[in-house]
């Protein structure tokens, strides 16, 4: 080989390396990978696209921003959540530290490039809407206080003071009436708290923090308005009986609806999460949830459940609305969904005050199980045209002028006027005894319920339509029951992840709703001889399973109808053949199934009922 041929052979290997070199420097002109779907429906594979060749002169890098939609991102701490929503381009919008996530809007691509990432305990939710239970109607006047046995109490001082009520709702009325201070002339809203408003404006929170929470919300909607009254309202009738079931209870007012009565799921997120950080500041020993939407997933996967079972732990107790899509079965709404709390149907007096033989189960009001197998509600309260103060000017006023009252009152029916009657119930148990647990609240309430039975002492509802039964306030508040609620739970060990729970419902294949019943099975080791027998006998494992038997008593058996007859009496006496096991959960076993064919509702809220009953 000549010397003129190695140095031509040396600049081609050169000009080669060159080349090689600048190709790996230059952008790839591969489309970008195509969208996902949300969490909850399936993903399609992506096929990987081939590198285009490279080009002398890539042109500009312009990212075009999609229309963005609104999401929860949780992982596996706040902080983990937030970097990754930057990471891929999205916009935080809010923390949601009481469940490891943020509020998040992301386009199609941000959203996809999220779902790709490798993040830690990474799930993406919809920020689904929710919506107030609640439907105006006609305008009678009703004496709620009286129905549930709490007026009596109220004679001897049992008014609720010092327990303070968390209200997540449409507000409360700038104009306060009856709700400006309890018979002992203090305050009855210690603050007021605008989630809406602190996720729109960014200094709303630290001005808000600086005025101790004091700043008036106002109730554009009306509804939060009447749910507090009907908790807490001082005003006096003309009987001389006070319209609130605890009158002289606190308020704390988060607003996280509209003035249309809507909402979504990162705004109650919200508001619970500063409900739970607030307890002790204000003494929020009840927060009150009259709003729901159906369920999209088992109660652990739903953020909404997730953060309610959060303040459950904390010590507060919850209570939840039912829902308005009654009679037919399995339609609780979520965060009613969730064992741990306190769900709450409605009972009407059919327009017959005081008169409890005319008493019926709303038809509106939501049955249970829950898709778990959770019976629900676990009780009931008056919800059928609940008169209550209410704003003269707010979006209900205006739709429904005809039911304003003269007095800035306004006329309801629902679950959530229900749930507000418990949540006054459960304030006056808290005033009696301030070291009961939410646990222990809930047993006493079911024990001191009164269930609707026929005139052969048979019960006239089942458990999966009544529960345990009407509240009544006096057998509550002096109630001396234990351990009868939430046996078998463990909400640490649920909001870990390492254990989930099934209740004792289920389905037969002719659509029969029932409670499978407990069985004792004895295990025993094997031994020889005599000695191996009696160490063997020593070794023995007693345990429960459930059976896929039906239990036929005590309303356990059910094929969906509805019983709408009256004459029925509120029992206090009734006595449960086997107490409250349909209540009790047990460890999520795959071995343990349901019917095959349920699936999540993935539609919007169910309609709120269009006339009082």
């Amino acid at each position: 080989m000549t010397t003129k041929t190695r140095l031509w052979l040396l600049a081609a290997g050169a000009a080669s390396v060159l080349l090689a070199l600048l190709a790996l420097m230059l952008p790839s002109d591969a489309p970008p990978p195509s969208p996902l779907t949300v969490v909850s429906r399936p993903v399609i594979p992506i096929p990987v696209a081939a590198p285009a060749p490279a080009r002398a002169t890539p042109p500009p890098a312009v990212v075009q921003v999609g229309v963005r939609q609104d999401y929860i991102v949780q992982a596996e701490s706040v902080e983990v959540a937030r970097s990754a929503v930057v990471r891929v381009g999205g916009v935080v919008t809010g923390d949601l530290s009481i469940i490891r996530a943020v509020g998040a809007a992301l386009d199609d691509r941000e959203l996809e490039a999220l779902r790709a990432s490798d993040v830690p305990r990474l799930r993406i939710f919809e920020d689904s809407p929710v919506q107030a239970s609640s439907a105006p109607g006609v305008l009678p006047e009703t004496n709620y206080p009286s129905e549930v046995a709490a007026s009596n109490l109220h004679v001897g001082g049992v008014t609720g003071r010092g327990v303070t009520v968390a209200v997540l709702d449409s507000g409360v009325w700038s104009n306060l009436g009856p709700l400006q201070t309890t018979p002992y002339q203090t305050p009855h809203v210690l603050a007021q708290y605008d989630v809406i408003q602190a996720r729109t404006q960014s200094t709303y929170s630290l001005t808000a923090a600086l005025q101790n929470y004091s700043q008036s919300i106002n109730d554009l909607f009306g509804h939060g308005t009447h749910i507090s009254s009907i908790i807490a309202s001082s005003g006096v009738a003309t009987t001389g009986k006070f319209q609130g079931v605890a009158p002289g209870g606190n308020l704390v007012s988060v607003r996280v609806l509209d003035n249309t009565g809507a909402g979504r799921y990162f705004d109650v997120i919200s508001g619970i999460q500063w409900v739970v950080k607030q307890r002790l500041r204000y003494n929020i020993r009840v927060l009150n949830l009259s709003l729901g939407a159906p369920p999209q997933s088992p109660y652990w996967d739903d953020p909404l459940d997730q953060a309610v079972m959060s303040a459950w732990a904390s010590g507060i107790v919850v209570v939840a609305a039912a829902g308005n899509r009654g009679p037919q079965p399995m339609t609780i709404n979520a965060p009613g969904n969730v064992p741990y709390v306190i769900t709450v149907g409605a009972v009407t007096d059919a327009y017959h005050p005081m008169q409890p033989l005319q008493y019926q189960l709303a038809s509106f009001s939501s049955a249970g199980p829950t898709y778990e197998g959770f019976v629900k509600p676990e009780i009931l309260g008056m919800g059928g045209h609940v008169l209550a103060y209410a704003p003269n000017n707010g979006t209900l006023a205006a739709q429904f002028p005809q039911w304003v009252g003269p007095y800035d009152d306004f006329t309801m029916s629902g679950t959530s006027q229900a749930t507000a009657v418990v949540s006054g119930v459960v304030a006056l148990m808290l005033q009696v005894d301030p070291n009961l647990t939410p646990d222990q609240v809930k047993c006493r309430l079911m024990s001191g319920a009164h269930p609707a039975v026929t005139s052969k002492g048979t019960l006239a509802y089942t458990v999966f339509q009544q529960g345990s039964g009407l509240v009544n306030a006096h057998d509550a508040v002096y109630g001396t029951a234990t351990n009868c609620a939430n046996q078998g739970l463990n909400v640490a060990a649920d909001l870990a992840g390492t254990q989930h729970f099934g209740g004792r419902a289920n389905r037969d294949s002719k659509g029969n709703y029932y409670i499978m019943q407990d069985k004792q099975t004895t295990t025993c080791s094997s031994g020889g001889g005599l000695l191996g027998g009696l160490i063997g006998g020593l070794l023995c494992i007693v345990k429960d399973v459930l059976e896929l038997i039906p239990l036929l008593l005590d309303g356990l058996f059910w094929n969906g109808s509805y019983t709408s007859g009256s004459g029925y009496t509120w029992s206090n006496g009734y006595t449960w053949s086997n107490g409250y096991t349909w209540s009790n959960g047990y460890t999520w076993s795959n071995g343990y199934t349901w019917s095959n064919g349920y699936t999540w509702s993935t539609g919007n809220m169910g309609a709120d009922v269009a006339a009082q009953q």
